[in-house]
């Protein structure tokens, strides 16, 4: 690694502690920048900003890796056969009718399309010029953490939060923002899951320890942001993801609590959207709301990653929760509809957003009948979806935004959103929400042959620096790999039989996976060699990793 700018260097300095049995030297927390430095990368990573993100991770990291924990105790609870439910002690906070969200802050009243997308400066300027009423801005599942993207994607956001993002193509073709408008930006961090590996947290013992990805992603688009995104009109907005339980979204409350004192923001300027992308989270959306009610502006379906959560928390439990083919799970199956309805019921009933999830095909400007197939998805997907109360929803590329906003225009007419629609009349079970036997379908040769491709082409272009992948006229991230590799996975150890009666075990995914490689074109810069290192042990071994992207992440950037 390079040898970090010494701009970036902290002072580190000393204290004496004492105690009854005696004294100690204790060093002041800080954080030491082990990645090599970009052009401009030290108005980023600069010592005021250092010191912010090492003051949160002397005051959160510890409850970061507490609940860490409890996931994983939640993990083993649930393999050995106890099943999420509605928590008892927490009844009285659901049964509750006085308390409500804070709702929009200003940009968020309308959010009937938004899109979504990496920060690189090229899909920002796309995303930014497209007539979305919001920009996802992801850091997380459509980003592959390599430390450029990381970094760039913060100076992508604080170019634009200043009126000065540009981008020249190697090729010499200039992209810009011609938008008059753009969407309200609201950035996604990374997952507590995820670490940084690239900055190191030294505490006051001088114990190193990776940083925590989320604290790194929220800490400097915050620190050099909030105030000018206010100034500007809207305000510091966040995506939060993966979060398994109310207590992780208690944490999320209290680093907006602390990061607004710190720079002097009123309380409550935050706003954050929370993903019910867990099974676990399904079961507390209620007190997810409560815990961050300050600061919350709604709920989305994130829809792909909850599928893969599914898998993973009962991929022994049984031939009850094994899937058919991937594209056979779709939102109409009974457990999606009782996890949509009951988002939608429970963000309107204390005043908050409710916010569809993404259609994962995508147009083709070169092959009409994909993009006339694709467009047709997308109206049904969102044609649902505003006639089920949400009020707005996802696209993954700007030709979709006007398919996307006419359905939602029948629907609201002129109104910003629906949260007037309560809907009272929804009443969902933890056996509905839990209801896989009933999707039905059948395990397919084609259906396993398109995971292995699909798990192997994402996590080249994964570990290639692309987190958001058009394959075979679909949009792949994180999520939809993971659901992949993780079929692959359950469907081995479940011993399960395809549709033309083959059983499925490793060692015919393992001709499949040759037959896959010997078709692909191969280049010299390819990583396909390191992607079939990170699907075996993903999906081939007996161990199940609880996400794919951590084993990668720590092995290959």
């Amino acid at each position: 690694m390079n040898t970090p700018n010494p701009t970036l260097d902290q002072a580190v300095s000393s204290e004496t502690v004492k105690t009854s049995t005696g004294s100690f030297a204790t060093i002041r927390p800080h954080l030491d920048v082990t990645g090599p430095l970009g052009d401009r990368y030290d108005e980023i990573l600069t010592p005021d900003a250092l010191e912010f993100l090492a003051e949160l991770h002397e005051r959160f990291a510890g409850t970061r890796h507490d609940l860490l924990a409890a996931r994983l105790q939640t993990r083993v609870d649930t393999a050995n056969g106890r099943d999420p439910r509605f928590l008892s002690e927490t009844e009285s906070i659901r049964l509750d009718p006085t308390w409500s969200v804070a709702g929009a802050g200003p940009g968020l009243e309308d959010r009937r399309v938004e899109i979504t997308g990496p920060t690189d400066r090229k899909m920002a300027i796309n995303a930014l010029n497209s007539s979305a009423k919001v920009w996802l801005a992801d850091q997380e599942d459509a980003t592959s953490p390599t430390w450029t993207n990381v970094i760039e994607g913060q100076l992508t956001l604080f170019d634009q939060v200043r009126g000065q993002l540009s981008f020249t193509s190697p090729e010499g073709k200039t992209y810009e923002i011609t938008n008059e408008s753009t969407p309200t930006i609201v950035m996604r961090p990374r997952g507590w899951h995820l670490v940084e590996k690239h900055i190191t947290f030294i505490d006051r013992a001088n114990r190193r320890m990776k940083s925590s990805g989320s604290l790194i992603d929220f800490g400097l688009y915050f620190f050099h942001n909030a105030k000018k995104l206010i100034e500007n009109g809207t305000g510091p907005y966040f995506y939060l993801a993966k979060l398994e339980s109310h207590k992780e979204a208690r944490l999320w409350n209290d680093i907006f609590t602390y990061a607004e004192e710190r720079l002097g923001i009123e309380h409550g300027t935050i706003r954050a959207t929370v993903l019910i992308e867990t099974i676990q989270a399904g079961f507390e959306m209620e007190e997810i709301l409560y815990e961050l009610r300050d600061h919350c502006a709604g709920l989305n379906a994130g829809r792909w990653d909850y599928i893969f959560s599914i898998i993973k928390t009962f991929r022994s439990r049984g031939s009850r929760f094994v899937f058919p083919d991937r594209k056979q799970i779709t939102m109409t199956v009974p457990f999606m509809r009782a996890y949509t309805e009951l988002l939608v019921a429970t963000c309107h009933r204390r005043g908050a957003f409710a916010i569809g999830g993404m259609s994962a095909f995508i147009p083709n400007r070169r092959d009409p009948a994909v993009t006339e197939q694709a467009l047709a998805q997308v109206a049904a997907d969102k044609k649902r979806e505003a006639t089920d109360g949400f009020d707005g929803s996802w696209v993954a590329h700007p030709d979709l935004i006007s398919t996307a906003q006419a359905e939602f225009d029948t629907v609201l007419g002129d109104r910003p959103n629906q949260l007037e629609r309560t809907r009272p009349e929804v009443s969902v079970t933890p056996a509905q929400l839990l209801d896989i036997a009933s999707v039905g379908g059948q395990i397919t040769e084609a259906g396993v042959r398109g995971n292995v491709l699909i798990s192997l082409r994402y996590i080249e272009s994964w570990l290639r620096g692309v987190g958001a992948a058009a394959i075979d006229n679909l949009m792949e991230d994180a999520a939809t790999a993971e659901i992949s590799r993780s079929q692959l996975w359950q469907w081995i150890h479940e011993n399960s039989v395809t549709a033309e009666g083959r059983r499925i075990d490793s060692d015919w995914v393992e001709e499949v996976l040759d037959e896959v490689v010997n078709g692909l074109e191969r280049t010299p810069t390819d990583r396909f060699d390191d992607a079939l290192t990170v699907l075996r042990t993903s999906a081939l071994e007996p161990e199940f990793p609880t996400f794919l992207t951590v084993g990668a992440y720590a092995r290959f950037f």
